[in-house]
């Protein structure tokens, strides 16, 4: 992947659109997080109910931290522990924090990346990015721009290229607050 592939995908999420992009186990689907209008369609594309919420990927946890509240010391020794990284964390949402980001819950799933075209994806951005396996719901999640092709066709606006991480499973799923593990 080049420069010139992360300029293509930023604009396409600058304009609205649906991108995918090689993550740690799985090609993701991504779009501009407070953008409703691109994250219903995202939901529309995968079959997926918005009451489920879903991820927020960064670079960093500058880039998460408009949409949390404070974490307690004792909780970010915890996150920090296994970031950058493939665990997601379901952590206290904001309260202006969208509805469909969120779903039915208070909490928000996020995950700092350690793959480094996500990293470079979300520098040029500027922001956290929604982060959801390319797939239809229920269906095998995507490791390849073939297998996204298949699977959404030209219903995607941009396919990043790239290599997908060495995980196995998409990542490890924790609930902040008790620290109990939801998807291993």
């Amino acid at each position: 992947m080049t420069n010139w592939h992360i300029k293509q995908a930023v604009g396409c999420l600058t304009a609205g659109g649906i991108i995918a992009y090689p993550t740690e186990a799985v090609y993701g689907l991504g779009c501009d997080p407070l953008n409703e209008i691109a994250v219903t369609r995202l939901l529309a594309l995968k079959q997926r109910s918005w009451q489920k919420g879903l991820i927020l990927i960064a670079a960093n946890f500058a880039q998460l931290v408009p949409f949390l509240k404070p974490l307690t010391p004792m909780l970010e020794k915890r996150v920090f522990a296994t970031w950058p990284g493939a665990v997601t964390w379901l952590l206290p949402a904001h309260s202006v924090v969208p509805h469909w980001l969120r779903g039915k819950s208070n909490q928000l799933a996020v995950r700092v990346t350690a793959h480094s075209q996500v990293i470079a994806l979300c520098e040029q951005w500027g922001g956290a990015l929604v982060s959801t396996s390319a797939n239809i719901t229920n269906r095998p999640a995507a490791k390849t721009t073939f297998k996204v092709r298949q699977a959404f066709g030209n219903t995607l606006d941009y396919i990043v290229p790239g290599q997908v991480g060495r995980q196995e499973r998409p990542s490890e799923i924790r609930e902040g607050l008790t620290n109990t593990v939801l998807r291993v």
